[in-house]
């Protein structure tokens, strides 16, 4: 039988994926202020003005990642929903809960409210760094609800910044193409002519006429595979990360001393079984790691061709993660503030930690911190409570700063003044 030459690598590709594509909406719209708000309004406004109440606002795009309803979208998406439906381009409907995102990283992870044992197809991730400039690409999405639209380019420019902790997500991160980004794709997919997935589709340039941009998987994968953890869901310490979209999983990164680097676990292992289980994706493996955290887990691993079994068990985070180890680090004492220390850094409208004790000849005590004050944030990363400030602190290693940011108290007779600053540590 002859080929039809219509069905070439770009309808294939579009084939494969459009049963992954949903449309996002939202009955309820709340008003939020966040890093991208200028993209939403411009986005979405038009969409909703004027609408009566208790109707569906369609607000974008997502994929489905794993065959048991989770959904990946941009956070900016759905950071306004307090109900969510995602509708495939078949007609099927279905409400969803987010589970987690961060407008850090502009990516949030919602599962489908599916029946037991229901499956949904799952785009393939494609690998990290597998980007050719030139390539074609192929932006989906479900805008509105209506059905899947496709838009064809090439992968204009790759993203231009390495990667840098504690910094925003912005366009020098993002893949550049010239394939038309609607407002209703925000959220979809970028893929090859594989029919992989290469970023998730983010914004257009009003300045710059055809350019769109999108969150690279290198992007994705790393905030996925942080954002879905233990640590986040439950705050258990395990301390690795495996790459979302390979199968078996990769380890991609080992806390130093960590559960999972007493253990064994190196980057590079490829996780076989966890309890007895073979995971096929990051999110099975993470839910068979909570399955058993009240019990040494064993995991099978495969290295340089050879199976083994490593122990892991998971520790509360503040088992670790405490003021010893900030202590330890940087010479000063934290602790949660409650009763009179809470009004005066209220009274400043921040929150964060009270300092409590300084060690002498210390890093803290070397730029004048003392009992009293408070410190608002670590790295610019807000010091919300203990774990949070010795999490921070933790990634900095021997000799390294670590910037603070403090309001400090003075008093002159009955006045109260709380004064912003910052100063440098040194990490010892």
């Amino acid at each position: 039988m002859e080929r039809d030459i219509r069905r070439d690598a770009v309808v294939e590709a579009v084939e494969r994926v459009m049963p992954t594509v949903v449309n996002i909406a939202t009955e309820e719209v709340v008003e939020v202020r966040d890093p991208l708000e200028h993209i939403f309004r411009e986005f979405f406004d038009p969409y909703w003005r004027h609408r009566p109440p208790n109707t569906q606002y369609s607000v974008g795009s997502g994929v489905v990642i794993d065959e048991e309803g989770f959904v990946l979208t941009n956070f900016h998406v759905v950071s306004r929903a307090r109900r969510i439906w995602v509708k495939f381009s078949d007609g099927r409907e279905y409400e969803a809960e987010r589970i987690v995102g961060t407008s850090f990283t502009d990516v949030a992870l919602l599962r489908i409210k599916a029946k037991p044992g229901e499956r949904f197809p799952a785009v393939k991730f494609a690998a990290d760094d597998d980007l050719l400039l030139g390539e074609t690409t192929l932006a989906l999405g479900n805008p509105f609800g209506l059905g899947v639209s496709v838009t064809r380019g090439i992968l204009s420019s790759k993203s231009r910044r390495p990667p840098a902790e504690n910094q925003p997500l912005g366009m020098p991160d993002w893949l550049q193409t010239d394939a038309a980004i609607n407002p209703g794709n925000s959220g979809g997919p970028l893929i090859n002519l594989r029919g992989e997935l290469i970023g998730i589709n983010v914004a257009i340039y009003r300045e710059g006429e055809g350019i769109g941009f999108a969150i690279p998987v290198k992007r994705i994968t790393a905030a996925l595979a942080e954002i879905y953890s233990p640590e986040w869901l439950e705050k258990l310490w395990f301390g690795a990360r495996v790459r979302p979209g390979t199968q078996p999983l990769e380890v991609m990164s080992v806390q130093p001393e960590s559960p999972a680097d007493d253990a064994g676990l190196r980057v590079g292992d490829r996780v076989l079984e966890v309890a007895g289980q073979s995971p096929k994706t990051f999110i099975e493996f993470n839910r068979a790691l909570l399955a058993h955290k009240k019990q040494e887990i064993p995991l099978v691993i495969e290295r340089e061709g050879r199976r083994r079994t490593l122990k892991v068990r998971l520790l509360p985070e503040q088992a670790f993660f405490n003021t010893a180890l900030i202590r330890k680090k940087l010479g000063l004492t934290v602790e949660e503030p409650t009763g009179a220390a809470a009004s005066n850094l209220a009274l400043a409208g921040a929150t964060g930690l009270s300092i409590t004790e300084v060690e002498p000849g210390s890093p803290a005590a070397q730029a004048r911190l003392a009992p009293g004050m408070f410190i608002t944030s670590i790295d610019g990363q807000p010091a919300h409570d203990v774990v949070a400030a010795a999490k921070t602190v933790y990634a900095k290693t021997k000799g390294q700063k670590c910037r603070l940011d403090l309001v400090i108290p003075s008093r002159r007779g009955p006045f109260l003044t709380l004064s912003p600053a910052s100063v440098e540590l040194t990490v010892r």
